[in-house]
């Protein structure tokens, strides 16, 4: 009888963070606890088995999700949109052009219209400042696609390919090579959040933003996470079980590709880079790779590759976070 109690107490507790999620919205990956994001993941496992078995899992009929897009996108677009027709609910595609947020009409605006015609927004946007003005004015949840301080929804989808992959997260060393980034600003909370080792290995003048150190170290403080800032990619590998990098110019910087090309290039994620790290250690890249610079296409090929199950994980990490958000889980 005890441990029926228990089990049951487990599960109620789980159901109670799950439920505290309905109408929130997230723009940041810190607007989630520990618990919260297990919770997230948790149920994008289960959710990914249905589909894999070919179960259904309609958990959102008749919902609409309204998906602004300043930047154009292939896994953001097709992830969301193919999970919401999923769930048994409908997406909606507003290119730049459709609504040109601050021109046509204000930020403000456009929250409260389509808070009256959806029943959650995705918004993939350059500010920051966007996400949130949409959080402050909308009525429904909204989710952050990405920003340039942010790409939570990015880091949830790789959190779940890591614990797949390596079957744990706490104490796991995890590097980060390339540009202090938006992805890599997800990352560092990601990591406080779930206890992992985290190492953000950037040339120098291009770490993260300072206060999404202090911000990820404070957080690391309750689960045993350590956060790194360094510019020694060797040292930082050995014994790695994740090796994670990115684009060494995002979309905006182009004019700075040549000079990030050459200042980058001893970052780069190949096959040797795999000699001191741990046997099981896996690769990561968000995509899309230019193959050559920030990561070569041997290793992106190789069986320590997980870039094509992070990319996948995308699909069922955001359908659990709209199923939560839309209190359905």
């Amino acid at each position: 009888m005890m441990a029926a109690s228990s089990s049951s107490t487990s599960s109620s507790s789980s159901s109670s963070v799950a439920h505290g999620l309905a109408g929130r919205s997230i723009a940041s990956v810190s607007d989630l606890s520990s618990e919260e994001l297990i919770a997230v993941l948790d149920l994008a496992d289960d959710l990914k088995k249905k589909q894999h078995e070919g179960q259904s899992h309609r958990l959102l009929p008749d919902k609409t999700l309204g998906m602004i897009f300043q930047k154009p996108s292939l896994r953001t677009r097709v992830s969301f949109e193919s999970g919401m027709t999923q769930l048994g609910g409908h997406a909606i595609y507003l290119a730049p052009s459709d609504i040109k947020l601050g021109q046509r009409e204000t930020t403000e605006d456009i929250a409260i219209v389509l808070s009256r015609m959806v029943d959650i927004i995705m918004a993939r946007t350059f500010g920051h400042d966007i996400v949130e003005d949409l959080v402050k004015h909308a009525d429904v949840p909204v989710i952050n696609g990405l920003s340039e301080r942010e790409h939570p929804c990015q880091i949830l989808a790789d959190l779940q390919t890591i614990r797949e992959r390596q079957a744990r997260m706490a104490g796991l060393r995890v590097v980060w090579s390339g540009d202090g980034n938006n992805v890599a600003h997800s990352l560092m909370y990601g990591a406080a959040l779930t206890g992992m080792e985290l190492f953000i290995v950037t040339p120098p003048g291009y770490e993260p933003l300072d206060e999404i150190v202090a911000d990820s170290r404070a957080l690391a403080v309750k689960t045993g996470a350590s956060i790194h800032v360094t510019n020694d990619l060797q040292s930082a590998c050995k014994g790695a079980h994740v090796i994670y990098t990115d684009v060494w110019a995002s979309m905006g910087q182009e004019e700075e590709a040549a000079e990030r090309k050459k200042t980058f290039a001893p970052y780069q994620v190949n096959m040797r880079l795999l000699e001191n790290a741990d046997p099981s250690c896996i690769i990561l890249h968000c995509l899309p790779a230019h193959y050559g610079d920030e990561i070569d296409y041997e290793s992106s090929r190789s069986p320590n590759s997980a870039i094509f199950d992070q990319a996948e994980n995308r699909l069922h990490a955001q359908k659990a976070l709209m199923v939560l958000l839309a209190g359905a889980g």
